[in-house]
């Protein structure tokens, strides 16, 4: 190499530059924290035509590669902790788990196995432990740190595929999908997250296997719908792989009714799931944990922290209440997780996971908790409940805005009233409310579809936004509306 060793290590000038670097990057991010605009505003023909790669053949060194991140990528973000970014499921991150990134970046642990992330290792299972305490499940370490609800979701329904043709006697893993895979299905609500059918193509069922339930008026789980499905189902000589129930839709918020589902299922022998995705961090709160019950009841739960645990992304976990289901998916691999190692009772965490190499995202979670304190975490939590049943009730009395349906978790439906226009042409006009407010760099406010009815979002997870912000932010789409329409 012409240059010094580019590579993070023990030597004087490596120490020097990854300092230099940490430096010069945090700096940077210090000022952009500082811009007022939300975001730029550049359209994608505008950052299409403006970031370039340059891979010189001799390389830029780094302080000139950091420079470049800086203009190209840094400065035209989405300023997450915005206080008037509110579209999506996307939170602004603990100080301390930006301290966490700089531990898991610069050790790069591997969480497949232990001897090559021992600690790590030690503080995943110890975290597990934990949260199944939360959940309510007997003690135990079955689950495993993911990338997020996706990846866990998977988890859930591929184990639950597989418990399904194991008590019929036959191996998923050994010898494959059998039979008549048509009258195979799963059932979740209409509002479930997109994940369901994804993950069900995924597995080899296909989008036809997903049965969906309809939901009531607070877009929660219909149960006499489910009953109905059910029914339905055996009069078709259709089998029911699992039930997925939401605790969180990602526009409404809704909790599905686990206790009943729970019972419902477990007349019938079937695996129920739980995408607590966003909901799960109820589990932490002093105030409306009592909307997550019955959850100890299920068989495998999805968890994210990079919603309103407010981690970095990503950084999500899956639960399963009976330990003995993991045998489904294990795989023996010498140079992993050998019968060696397991009889010494080593734990190699690739045997749990969908995943072979891993970050150890857990570190994040475990200082953040340690850094506040339930009693902290619990406050953050609630605030963005608590916010969104006030920015509710304020909705509600403004003459051109109109609350589409009372909020659940940390989110607000609504929309823009405007009686000017035919009722086919309202949709279409919040939709270009929403687009105009990016656009201008001054809001970033989700558009959706509840119930057939095209409305605006905002998702509160910002626990440092306040009523006072919402309404500057409300006052924004009425001015917004208002030049659209005088346009």
């Amino acid at each position: 190499m012409s240059r010094e060793n580019p590579i993070l290590a023990a030597a004087a000038h490596s120490t020097d530059a990854y300092q230099q670097a940490i430096a010069q990057s945090s700096q940077a991010v210090v000022q952009w924290l500082q811009q007022p605009e939300m975001y730029q505003g550049k359209t994608v023909a505008e950052l299409r035509e403006r970031i370039t790669l340059d891979f010189n053949p001799q390389g830029l060194g780094n302080q000139v590669a950091i420079e470049r991140a800086i203009e190209y990528f840094l400065k035209d973000s989405l300023s997450v902790h915005h206080p008037q970014c509110v579209a999506h499921l996307h939170c602004p991150s603990l100080v301390v788990s930006q301290a966490a990134e700089v531990l898991i970046n610069a050790t790069n642990q591997s969480m497949d196995s232990w001897d090559q992330a021992p600690s790590a290792t030690i503080i995943e299972l110890k975290l597990i432990e934990w949260l199944r305490e939360q959940v309510g499940y007997q003690a135990g370490d079955a689950g495993v740190f993911t990338s997020g609800g996706t990846q866990s979701n998977l988890m859930g329904l591929m184990l639950a595929r597989d418990a399904f043709f194991a008590r019929q006697g036959h191996s998923i893993q050994q010898h494959g999908l059998t039979g008549n895979l048509k009258k195979i299905k799963v059932l979740c609500s209409e509002n479930a997250h997109f994940s369901v059918q994804k993950n069900m193509a995924l597995l080899g069922l296909g989008y036809q296997s997903v049965t969906l339930v309809k939901t009531d008026r607070f877009a929660r789980m219909d149960m006499n719908d489910l009953r109905a499905k059910l029914a339905q189902a055996e009069a078709n000589d259709e089998q029911i792989l699992a039930i997925v129930a939401t605790a969180g839709t990602t526009d409404a918020g809704a909790i599905d009714p686990l206790r009943e589902i729970a019972a419902l299922a477990a007349e019938r022998q079937i695996w129920v799931h739980v995408d607590a995705a966003w909901g799960g961090a109820l589990l932490l709160s002093e105030k409306y944990r009592n909307y997550l019950d019955g959850i100890e009841l299920v068989d495998s739960i999805t968890l994210d922290f990079h919603k309103q645990f407010f981690q970095t992304i990503s950084c999500g976990a899956f639960l399963l209440k009976e330990a003995r289901h993991y045998e489904l998916m294990r795989y023996q691999a010498a140079y992993l997780n050998s019968e060696f190692d397991e009889a010494q009772g080593v734990p190699n965490l690739v045997s749990k996971s969908l995943q072979t190499t891993r970050r150890f995202d857990a570190l994040k979670l475990w200082m953040g908790l340690e850094a506040l304190g339930q009693k902290q975490y619990a406050e953050i939590i609630d605030h963005g409940v608590t916010l969104a049943q006030q920015v509710a009730q304020y909705v509600a009395e403004q003459p051109r805005l109109e609350l589409v349906m009372e909020p659940q978790l940390a989110s607000v439906l609504f929309r823009y009233r405007a009686p000017e226009l035919p009722e086919a042409d309202v949709a279409l006009f919040n939709q270009r409310i929403g687009d105009a407010l990016l656009e201008s760099g001054r809001a970033n406010v989700g558009v959706t579809e509840f119930d057939g009815v095209t409305c605006l979002k905002m998702t509160l997870l910002n626990p440092t936004v306040t009523l006072e912000d919402i309404k500057v932010l409300l006052a924004l789409v009425e001015s917004t509306a208002a030049g659209l329409m005088s346009a």
